[in-house]
């Protein structure tokens, strides 16, 4: 029974990994200019002609595949501080990384634009001073971390960070223009030098994210299974966090702020899959980068030469099921 059960996720697993390499080959051909499939396998083969290896290799192609790269990079952030904080509805955008991160980088972005290089590095630290604050308040020394505290604490901390982006934006309106889609969660005119920049800090994330699983499951036992264990929970949440952390804000670095992904795909990889990381990590990784993947395509390709950021787009798909959660008491 164990067998089967274990084949049948992994079955799933392998189900999600064609989803997504069909997904993007067909992503590849949908925009304002529609190409066909045909074409755009011969031009992905280097048989296209010059108009369509423009439109498909420099500006589809990097666009693509940094949606996948963020799209799992956040649904990894989601997972690792669900179970940290024990709570389904946390996620980097509910908790504060995402604005802490957005607030760095856009400070860097409006007030400094000349020392663009370093907006990764504010992100990250951004989005651990939030985190830091986050957990300050939500600790109480008797109890310790508390899952509706952590949730509550990262609604304050939001409001922080909101408020001080907006007081950027008020202070340097004349610079707004240039970071306006950056704002909403856009990938628009992203090319490959984005894609080998980002992609060497998601893939030791990920890396990092599965050789940690052993221990994000012993976390789920509980507390004193883990200290029965041997497992030093402060110091297994602390390397969560910080890795949760860092994928979250080199992602907000790159596209912005992209909300509700580390939210949602947690949340139907347990559905779907069951609460053992050694499948549902995995399964979230693919299934985070296939719904960042279809919100972008849907942006760009559902009025036409008006794109849509994918940020806005998940917005209105992830703000009602998250209001569903909540419905469900967080469950």
């Amino acid at each position: 029974m164990f067998e089967g059960s274990t084949r049948k996720k992994s079955a799933m697993i392998g189900i999600a990994g064609v989803v997504l390499v069909l997904s993007a080959l067909f992503a590849i051909g949908i925009g304002s200019v529609s190409v066909n499939p045909i074409v755009t396998l011969q031009t992905l083969l280097g048989n296209g002609d010059e108009t369509s290896s423009v439109i498909l290799l420099d500006i589809r192609v990097p666009r693509v595949i940094l949606a996948l790269i963020v799209g799992a990079n956040l649904a990894i952030s989601g997972a690792l501080l669900q179970a940290v904080v024990q709570n389904p509805l946390a996620d980097p955008g509910v908790t504060g990384v995402s604005s802490g991160a957005a607030t760095a980088a856009l400070f860097i972005m409006l007030v400094m634009p000349q020392s663009s290089f370093f907006v990764p590095v504010a992100a990250i630290a951004g989005g651990l001073i939030a985190a830091a604050m986050v957990y300050a308040m939500a600790w109480q020394r008797s109890i310790g971390f508390q899952p509706v505290r952590i949730i509550l604490s990262g609604v304050a901390v939001n409001a922080i960070f909101g408020g001080l982006m907006g007081l950027l934006q008020l202070l340097y309106s004349d610079r707004l223009p240039a970071a306006v889609q950056w704002m909403n969660g856009s990938l628009a005119g992203k090319d490959m030098g984005d894609v080998w920049f980002i992609l060497p800090y998601s893939v030791a994330g990920w890396i990092f994210a599965l050789l940690c699983i052993r221990k994000i499951n012993i976390l789920r036992l509980g507390e004193q299974t883990a200290h029965n264990l041997g497992q030093n929970m402060n110091r297994v949440r602390l390397i969560l966090s910080v890795l949760a952390v860092f994928l979250a804000a080199i992602s907000v670095s790159m596209v912005g702020l992209v909300g509700f992904v580390g939210l949602v795909v947690p949340h139907i990889s347990r559905m779907l899959i069951g609460s053992d990381f050694r499948f549902s990590l995995p399964f979230s990784i693919l299934l985070g980068a296939i719904m960042l993947l279809i919100a972008d395509m849907i942006g760009r390709s559902l009025f036409g030469a008006i794109q849509i950021p994918a940020g806005i787009v998940m917005a209105m798909i992830g703000g009602p099921y998250f209001l569903y959660l909540m419905r469900k008491g967080g469950a």
